[in-house]
């Protein structure tokens, strides 16, 4: 396929791990924070390609996984009820809250919906001016446009059956509570490409200054990511930290200024909990008070929910990159996609469902690249 073929060809491939093998002299320790670059590395065996001096580990960049389980919580709650509704993307609905899912809530009669964009709950509001449709907006800064294009259409349509229930996270203060945390080992970090096309990579720039710390924002084909990785390994060896950027075939340093603009006219910063890390200071978006009829938190009164993580989860230390998947107890025995215990073994995302699916089983010593170029895209 054109335009694909080209970032998964297996001879360059090998030529860039023979560079960054030539140029790693000392170990270091990497993280791709997006979940669909820990999905490519896995897949393509990348990380069995690598010199053994350079770790990968994986970061919290899958909003799925992040999704704090009182909201999910609080999403049953208002999908079980009879006036309501409740539209998400399908990749939700597994995500074990408390005590069910989405998924169980709908086998129970709750109407929920799968939609593709949330320009789809908005024309089952005006088809349904009867009920009250609720639209799960999760997500990093990357979906954040489309679900504040959705709010803001509802607004100027006076759509008054149209609500969103609002779980958006943000890169960087995640990145800053990783780097900031005394069990840091992190030493570099693969920015998420899909980010900074929204929003640039200006805002890594104080990280980098901070932490010392080199970032590189990558794509998500096997060849972004290995050049990502030579990027990073030759910033370390040669003491630099700088912010560069791999995918200049998308991302600018400015990034795409519409979308922000509306970002800003409905959204603005706030506190957010993330799933088994807690609450981190202006780490999410909340509706602006002038949107605050469009905000189905008030709108159904449920902000009191609250829930405890499950002990027996770890995935707040994988998505720290303190442990891996498999380092689990219960990775693979109790906690499987069938049956998960937490949601990144659900998430098309999610590390854990990445190891699950290309590292539960030991591996035939082959190359990983061998069949690379006759992926499926």
């Amino acid at each position: 396929m054109k335009y694909v073929d080209e970032y998964r060809d297996p001879q360059i491939a090998q030529a860039v791990a023979a560079e960054i093998a030539r140029k790693v002299t000392r170990p270091w320790v990497l993280m791709e924070v997006c979940g669909g670059q820990t999905h490519t590395l896995m897949r393509y065996g990348i990380d069995e390609l690598l010199p053994k001096e350079v770790e990968l580990v994986h970061g919290p960049g899958c909003p799925v996984c992040v999704t704090p389980i009182e909201m999910v919580d609080r999403a049953i709650r208002m999908a079980s009820m009879r006036q309501v509704i409740f539209v998400s993307y399908g990749d939700m609905l597994r995500v074990p809250g408390s005590h069910s899912d989405l998924f169980q809530a709908k086998a129970d009669g709750a109407d929920v919906r799968i939609a593709y964009s949330p320009m789809d709950a908005v024309r089952i509001a005006r088809a349904n001016p009867d009920r009250q449709v609720v639209f799960f907006g999760v997500g990093f800064e990357t979906t954040a446009p489309a679900n504040a294009m959705a709010v803001w259409q509802a607004k100027r349509e006076r759509l008054s059956n149209f609500s969103m229930l609002v779980s958006h996270v943000l890169v960087p203060p995640a990145m800053r509570l990783i780097l900031g945390s005394p069990s840091n080992r992190v030493q570099g970090f693969i920015a998420p490409g899909h980010v900074c096309t929204v929003m640039g990579y200006s805002e890594y720039a104080g990280l980098v200054k901070e932490f010392h710390v080199p970032m590189v924002v990558g794509g998500f084909e096997p060849l972004d990511l290995l050049e990502a990785i030579f990027m990073l390994v030759s910033q370390l060896e040669e003491g630099r930290a700088e912010v560069e950027n791999q995918y200049a075939r998308s991302v600018n340093y400015e990034g795409n200024l519409a979308a922000q603009r509306l970002l800003l006219e409905v959204f603005e910063v706030s506190g957010r909990k993330w799933r088994g890390i807690g609450e981190i200071a202006d780490s999410g978006f909340r509706l602006r008070p002038e949107y605050q009829a469009f905000d189905a938190e008030y709108v159904f009164d449920l902000e009191d929910v609250t829930a405890e993580e499950p002990a027996e989860c770890v995935s707040a230390l994988v998505l720290q990159g303190l442990l891996k998947p498999v380092d689990c107890p219960e990775f693979g025995r109790r906690c499987t996609p069938v049956a998960p215990l937490g949601a990144p073994m659900v998430s098309a995302e999610g590390a854990c469902a990445a190891y699950y699916q290309y590292r539960r089983h030991a591996r035939p010593q082959t190359d990983g690249l061998a069949t690379m170029s006759n992926a499926p895209a």
